[in-house]
């Protein structure tokens, strides 16, 4: 992938976090379909583990996971490693969710570790990264999440098999939103952390925004600098909201 902005294509992927079941996956074919009517935009949805195979099986659209471990085998009680999900039909996987590193604690380093494992297996990591309420308000919030870009991205990673996903914690379900401003601010100092880490290589690395997007907000974000595309939750579950983000962008 060459160098600059124009080279970088848009990406909208769908989180679907801890729902849907057999009969959601239905909604997969109008997507499809809107896949196919923007040619120059790439679309993923990443269904639960329970889903992968089925949706795999239903679509060529790519489908990913929404966390993998970092290990590829051994006793890891309820785990699901790289391999497995490359073997089910998974081609990316999420690694480092707001939720997750809250949630389950994930460190900075069991992120690195897991986004190796997802690129060594040969699929494409999408990495997030993000502060909380306390640290925007605190002023902390470039350096947060600057910290979390140097402990978390893989020494070395390929800009085919990482992509970015930036999530301002505070605006998912508050209420609050983040002013373009703020987004295009907070973009630009991932790319400037990317490319201290990366050299070069950071110009192809797409950098999602993954605060609260829905069809009323989709054009705004994604025309903004680095804003490469966007990591969607509730409004991927249904195709009437998620088509229109995916024709915005």
């Amino acid at each position: 992938m060459t160098s600059g902005t124009t080279a970088r294509r848009k990406l909208v992927a769908g989180n679907w976090k801890m729902n849907g079941d057999l009969a959601a996956l239905a909604e997969l074919d109008a997507i499809a379909a809107a896949a196919a009517a923007h040619p120059g935009v790439d679309v993923a949805i990443c269904p639960p583990f329970t889903l992968i195979a089925a949706a795999a099986a239903r679509t060529a659209l790519p489908i990913g996971a929404q966390d993998c471990h970092q290990r590829a085998s051994g006793a890891h009680t309820g785990c699901v490693s790289a391999p497995m999900l490359v073997e089910a039909g998974a081609k990316l996987a999420i690694v480092g969710h707001s939720e997750r590193r809250a949630d389950q604690h994930e460190t900075d380093a069991e992120v690195q570790a897991k986004a190796e494992a997802v690129m060594a297996a040969g699929m494409t990591a999408i990495l997030c990264v993000g502060e909380t309420e306390a640290e925007r308000d605190a002023g902390r919030a470039e350096d947060v999440v600057s910290a979390q870009l140097t402990g978390s991205v893989p020494a070395g990673a390929r800009a085919e098999r990482l992509v970015i996903a930036y999530e301002p914690v505070w605006a998912i379900g508050t209420g609050r939103t983040p002013t373009p401003d703020d987004v295009a601010a907070m973009h630009a100092s991932i790319r400037a952390g990317l490319r201290a880490l990366l050299g070069t290589e950071a110009e192809g690395v797409r950098i999602l925004y993954g605060g609260s997007v829905k069809p009323s907000n989709a054009a705004e974000l994604l025309g903004l600098p680095d804003v490469d595309g966007a990591l969607v939750g509730g409004a991927s579950l249904k195709a009437a909201d998620f088509v229109p983000i995916i024709a915005a962008a």
